[in-house]
Order: structure tokens, then C-alpha cells, then sequence
């Protein structure tokens, strides 16, 4: 395949070398021409492992070409991969001058081209940047449309400096969005041999993945770290505690906990958070980010509330009143923290649980029902279907298959779903559907 790669720094070189390593023609566009001279020399342009022996071998093999020139590259090629530079401004959002400038002089090259022409964007960009901004530009300066003479792609790279080589062969997935289908066949020629799978998606979902992908990185670095500085003030080995923590590949080297929801609860999470950070402000530690959960579990829950509120209706039904589904622990339960402060602002509500049966509560979570929240149990209600019948509101906070599938069949126009817990088939519900993280 005729490819060209627009931008030859650290992405773009590496991603040069490994294409014509695997035999495709590959045009190497970058307007520094020191970069170009170094190439066009057999040295590569970025210090890696295995890039110097790479590059030398790739530049022998007659498979790459040099140009300053956007027009020459779209001309003789069928595909463009843009890996420009998106740096950050002094104020902290992306400088886009580079990919801007080079989209434009795209978008005049397609001008003259008679053939189809795939634009794949490798850059980090905010998310909305290539439909909304790239696309558009593309279009006015070329006179053609997306999707019928051309089509725009967008594909996060993950190569990590000091193995990029090995990363670009053995990629975690391949993940391309796409503003039309018909570029698919060429993805599946170009990736089929690499062992990970191609996942097709919109592009806005593609730029956002990489943003949230390099930043769950950063957030594990700075808890293994903050782990490290609080273990070291009670002299507890890091280490230890850390190597231990990975061995658990059920819930913590998971994807348990990794979808989104509502907040957080039980009589396990909240207090251990509460007693770290005890134990750090006794040794004078600073955890910012251990500190913050709390909070930002809070700030979920004012989520919730604020989008009743601003319904404007007035009669809630509640179905879940648990921390969780499956248990009828109502200690520390966002859902009844939810339900109290309703409550206080005059909400009418109905609560439905199947696993709350406050007349057969034991222990721990009997006293805390009946010394912090005694008012809860005469909302509480056997009946369902009333419930859906009576309700503008329907907060959903557990994920019974059995009631949901009654709930859709149930609900009505008139009517507001508020979902917590993600379901399923959203789809087919006949009211209006929210949510806490999506919409």
C-alpha cells in the first residue's frame, strides 16, 4: 500500500519505520528539514530502542521517500496517517496550530486529487476536534465531501518512548473511528496481522478513549505513589503492599468497578477512606489524590440530586434504597443519602427494594435504620407496580433484570427515568431517559 505519514516525530518516525518494514510504500512528510536529511541519511530521527537499526534497514530498502511537499505526498498515495505535534498552551488547553495549518494544506491537496483518499488523524485531539473542526476545514479547502471523495479517520496510537517497537507490534487493540464505513477493508488489509483485536467506533468516542487511557495511567502512577508515601510513614514496605494489591486479578487488575454509575457506599469504602486519611494528616503525609474521593463521590450524588430538582416534579419512586444490589445494607447508602435529602426539600416518595425488609433487620445495619434514618421505613412499599404507576420520577438504583424488564414495559411518556445503574436496554423505554454519567 502507497502511504504517507504527515509529522515525523516520535509517533510518525516510529510509525514510518514499522510500515515499510512490513513492505508497504511509505512518503515521509515533515517541513524540518534536519529530520528529513537524518532519515533520508539512515538515522533515525528520535532516540529508541531498535530505531537506529530500523530505520537504516527500512531507507535501504528503497520503501521510503522524503518531502516537504503536502501535495506530492497526497498525490502519490492512497493513504495519510497525520501525526503532528498537540502541545499544551501556557493556560493548559491543546495548541492546535500545527494540525490546523496542516489540515488546511490537506484539504488544498484534495483539491486535484481525482482518486479516493483515506485521512487517518494519529494526533492527541479534544475530543469534537475531527467532526467538528477538521472535517469541516478539510471540506472548504478541497471543495469535496467526507465520506463520498474522501473519508476522515481518527486512531489513538499507544506507543510508550523506550518500547514503542515492541507496543506498535503488540498493540492492547487497535481502536479506529469512523465517520463512514467504507474505509474498513482498508484497516482490516493494513492491522490484520497484528494480534489485537480492531475495534471499529464513532471518532468523538476514539478521541476521548485516548485522553481517558493516558490520564488512568497517570491516576495509577500517583496511587502506587501515594500508597508509597503513606506506607513509608508507618514503616509498612511499598513494595509489599503494592505487589500484593496486583495479585488480586478479580476485583483490583479488573475491569470490576470500570463502568459508570452511581456513587459509592457501604460500610467498607467510605470509612477506610476516612481512616488513611486520618492516619495521614496524624504523620503529616499528603495524599491530594486519596483525599479528594470522598468528595468527588459527594459531588456524584449532588449530580443526582440536582438533576431531580431541576425537573421540577415532585413524586419520586425509588427502586433500590441498598448501598448494592443483593444486599440489604443500608449503611452509608448514596441511595438513602439521596432519599434524605428529598425529604427535607418536600419530595413525595415511594421506596421498593426486594431485599429491604426493615421489620426483619438485624445488628449493625437494624441500629442505624432505626437511630439515623427511622422515617425511611413507612415510604417504603411491597408494591411495584404502584410504584411505577404513581411515580414522575423513577430513580433506578439496582440492577434487578426482572424489575427493570417491568419497568420498561411500565413506563410511560409522561415520565422521568433516572438511571444509576446503567441499563441495558435504555432503548426501550418509553420515558425520558438520564443518567448520571450519560445521557
Amino acid at each position: 500500500m502507497d502511504i504517507s505519514i504527515f509529522g515525523l516525530g516520535y509517533v510518525g518516525a516510529v510509525s514510518l519505520a514499522c510500515l515499510a518494514k512490513e513492505g508497504h510504500n511509505v512518503t515521509g512528510v515533515d517541513i524540518d528539514s534536519t529530520k528529513l536529511a537524518l532519515i533520508k541519511a539512515g538515522k533515525s530521527p528520535v532516540i529508541e530502542t531498535g530505531m537506529p537499526e530500523l530505520v537504516q534497514e527500512v531507507v535501504a530498502s528503497g520503501r521510503i521517500k522524503l518531502t516537504e511537499s503536502t501535495q506530492e505526498a497526497i498525490s502519490q498515495t492512497q493513504l495519510s496517517f497525520v501525526c503532528v505535534g498537540t502541545p499544551s498552551q501556557p493556560n493548559g488547553n491543546q495548541d492546535q496550530t500545527a494540525v490546523l495549518r496542516l489540515t488546511e494544506q490537506l484539504g488544498e491537496a484534495l483539491k486535484s486529487k481525482k482518486d479516493h483518499h483515506i485521512i487517518v488523524f494519529r494526533s492527541t485531539l479534544l475530543p469534537g476536534t475531527v467532526i467538528n473542526t477538521l472535517i469541516p476545514l478539510l471540506e472548504k479547502f478541497s471543495g469535496k465531501t467526507n465520506g463520498v471523495d474522501f473519508d476522515v479517520c481518527f486512531q489513538p496510537e499507544f506507543l510508550r518512548e523506550g518500547s514503542s517497537i515492541k507496543d506498535y507490534y503488540k498493540p492492547p487493540f487497535t481502536i479506529i473511528g469512523l465517520s463512514s464505513k467504507q474505509p474498513q477493508a482498508v484497516f482490516e488489509q493494513l492491522f490484520s496481522n497484528l494480534p489485537a483485536e480492531i475495534i471499529y467506533t464513532d471518532i468523538a468516542t476514539a478521541e476521548t478513549m485516548k485522553y481517558f487511557c493516558n490520564i488512568f495511567h497517570a491516576l495509577k502512577i500517583t496511587f502506587a505513589n501515594e500508597v508509597a508515601r503513606l506506607c513509608e510513614s508507618i514503616k509498612v514496605d511499598p513494595h509489599a503492599v503494592m505487589e500484593l494489591i496486583c495479585k488480586d486479578k478479580q476485583l483490583n487488575i479488573s475491569s470490576a468497578y470500570m463502568k459508570p454509575g452511581f456513587s459509592f457506599g457501604g460500610s467498607c469504602l467510605p470509612k477506610d477512606l476516612r481512616a488513611i486519611n486520618y492516619i495521614a494528616k496524624q504523620n503529616d503525609v499528603d495524599i491530594p489524590m486519596l483525599k479528594a474521593v470522598l468528595p468527588s463521590n459527594r459531588v456524584h450524588l449532588d449530580c443526582a440530586l440536582q438533576k431531580i430538582t431541576q425537573s421540577g416534579l415532585k413524586k419520586i419512586g425509588f427502586i433500590g434504597l441498598s448501598f448494592k444490589t443483593g444486599t440489604d445494607d443500608l449503611r452509608e447508602s448514596p441511595l438513602v443519602d439521596l432519599a434524605e435529602k428529598l425529604i427535607g426539600k418536600g419530595y413525595t416518595l415511594k421506596i421498593y427494594d426486594p431485599e429491604v425488609n426493615i421489620s426483619k433487620l438485624i445488628g449493625a445495619n437494624k441500629h442505624f435504620i432505626e437511630t439515623s434514618i427511622p422515617h425511611i421505613g413507612s415510604l417504603m412499599t411491597t408494591d411495584y407496580d404502584n410504584l411505577l404507576s404513581t411515580s414522575e420520577i423513577i430513580v433506578v438504583g439496582i440492577s434487578d433484570s426482572d424489575l427493570v424488564t417491568t419497568l420498561i414495559k411500565s413506563s410511560r411518556k409522561e415520565q422521568i427515568i433516572l438511571d444509576l445503574v446503567n441499563i441495558k436496554e435504555r432503548d426501550k423505554l418509553s420515558a425520558s431517559y438520564m443518567g448520571i454519567c450519560w445521557k
